[in-house]
């Protein structure tokens, strides 16, 4: 969920920006976690519940919609689940049976209440809320056309574009409009909306985002991860399809297939970063699909060392699966401070050289004296990484080597993944052997593009059919990019032409 507006406006945010981890600048960030319920008189307390499941989707900001039969609730504020929703009298306030909810990562556009979601409108046939995880690739294209036609946007969130086209629709029911406006989008969305005494989850034709649906006694839920269903003690049916709209009312679950059929293509990162390692998604464990992708990067590139250690926390699965492949013993190296996030500290130069220790530590013992190999699972514009490296041969290690459970990351994500420009990305500038001496390692690798399809139990790579979303690594981008070039393909268009 990204803000539409100017590519100057997106790099230049305004006083209200704050940073969420000022030392922890070298990773990709998901943008966004939807979670809605139906059916249930708790309906609230379990939203709240299944956000703190998903916090690690986004940490800027969260709210909750709910719909108690003849009235519409809602509460948003900026910062974590847990400072705002944790209260009874906040539970309290947002009565009914049925209720969305999202969490935000903040982009490189403007932190502010009013693109808190999920957003609410009241629109012909009753009151709308909207939560949305993932990127509209032609919504500043989409806005400007909106406006010239008189809609008064009140947040700069390309999910209210969607708001304004079934505003506008000519279509009757809230079902039929939300068609109607999907069908005019591009890009990546998984959604949940709620109307009256419905609620509505869809994602888009290639399935880039995940959505999830399960059950709680007569309740169905939907989420972007099962592990927002565990958290509540509820059971996992399925995934939501690629191109499915469901509808979660007093009769049950309804499937709709309004979008012709498409190849799949979900987001690649979100098995090898993502999403939780808890989490089952598209119906592969998060945890053993890492371990899968550390065991494949130490058949493709071995090297002879004394201790495997993961980069805490995301690195750790995919280390236990290198170690066990090698044969190498596996230790936790690096301790993480887990209560490190927004700082009370002015991030001056300075205090950013020491903020990596305010997140990591050394475990010297298992360090001083060996030759180690460290795994992460991506080098965004190596900053973190160079400081990790730095502080491992300073707790002694004989020889550093690092092992990458991704490929090079050498283009900008458009599809809901906050990533730098191009230009800031190491890899798009630099080979491996360069990436090596600029983060002070003694050797370097990444897993090949076919290693981790192997990984994923697809064989190596068609690029006729890629299977995945991996144009991070690829630049070969599965939709039209419409506000970066104004071009559109064939089968967008033909979606466009069905609305």
């Amino acid at each position: 969920m990204r803000t539409p507006d100017s590519p100057a406006a997106r790099n230049n945010p305004g006083p209200s920006m704050v940073s969420t981890h000022p030392f922890d600048d070298d990773h990709l960030r998901e943008e966004c976690g939807v979670f809605g319920i139906f059916g249930h008189d708790e309906a609230a307390a379990h939203t709240v519940l299944g956000l703190h499941a998903l916090q690690h989707r986004g940490q800027e900001a969260a709210g909750i919609v709910t719909f108690d039969g003849r009235h519409f609730n809602a509460h948003r504020e900026l910062g974590h689940v847990a400072d705002h929703f944790a209260s009874e009298s906040v539970v309290a306030r947002l009565k009914g049976h049925a209720a969305i909810g999202h969490v935000r990562y903040s982009t490189t556009g403007e932190t502010a209440l009013r693109n808190v979601q999920p957003l609410f409108a009241d629109l012909e046939f009753g009151g709308f809320a909207i939560g949305h995880n993932g990127n509209l690739t032609n919504a500043y294209t989409l806005r400007r056309d909106l406006v010239k036609r008189g809609s008064l946007f009140q947040s700069t969130t390309d999910t209210e574009v969607i708001t304004h086209l079934m505003a506008t629709s000519p279509r009757g029911s809230v079902i039929d409009r939300m068609i109607h406006a999907l069908h005019q989008v591009e890009g990546a969305y998984s959604l949940v909306a709620l109307a009256d005494d419905m609620v509505v989850g869809v994602r888009d034709p290639l399935g880039v985002r995940p959505l999830a649906l399960g059950r709680l006694g007569s309740a169905h839920i939907l989420a972007s991860e099962s592990c927002a269903f565990d958290i509540i003690g509820a059971e996992f049916l399925r995934d939501v399809e690629p191109g499915e709209l469901v509808v979660l009312d007093g009769s049950g679950v309804h499937s709709l297939r309004p979008f012709p059929a498409m190849e799949r293509r979900f987001c690649i990162f979100e098995y090898i970063y993502f999403a939780r390692p808890d989490s089952i998604v598209e119906g592969s464990s998060v945890y053993e699909a890492r371990k899968r992708i550390g065991a494949e990067l130490a058949r493709e590139s071995p090297i002879e060392a004394d201790v495997v250690i993961p980069v805490p926390d995301s690195g750790v699965p995919a280390a236990l699966g290198y170690a066990a492949q090698a044969g190498i013993p596996f230790e936790l190296g690096i301790i993480r401070n887990h209560y490190v996030g927004r700082t009370f500290i002015e991030p001056t130069d300075h205090i950013r050289h020491l903020g990596v220790r305010l997140k990591h530590n050394a475990n010297r013992a298992h360090i001083r004296g060996r030759r180690v190999i460290l795994v992460d699972d991506s080098i965004v514009r190596g900053t973190t990484s160079k400081k990790i490296v730095e502080m491992v041969r300073s707790a002694g290690a004989k020889e550093v080597h690092m092992r990458i459970s991704s490929p090079p990351t050498t283009h900008s994500c458009f599809y809901g993944i906050d990533t730098p420009e191009r230009e800031k990305l190491l890899a798009a500038r630099h080979d491996v052997a360069e990436i090596a001496q600029i983060i002070g390692v003694d050797s370097l690798a990444f897993i090949s593009i076919d290693g981790l399809y192997r990984a994923m139990g697809k064989g190596r790579r068609d690029p006729r059919r890629p299977q995945f979303c991996d144009a991070c690594f690829t630049g070969e981008y599965p939709t039209a990019l419409t506000d970066q070039t104004g071009e559109r393909p064939a089968q967008l268009s033909l979606l466009a032409e069905m609305a």
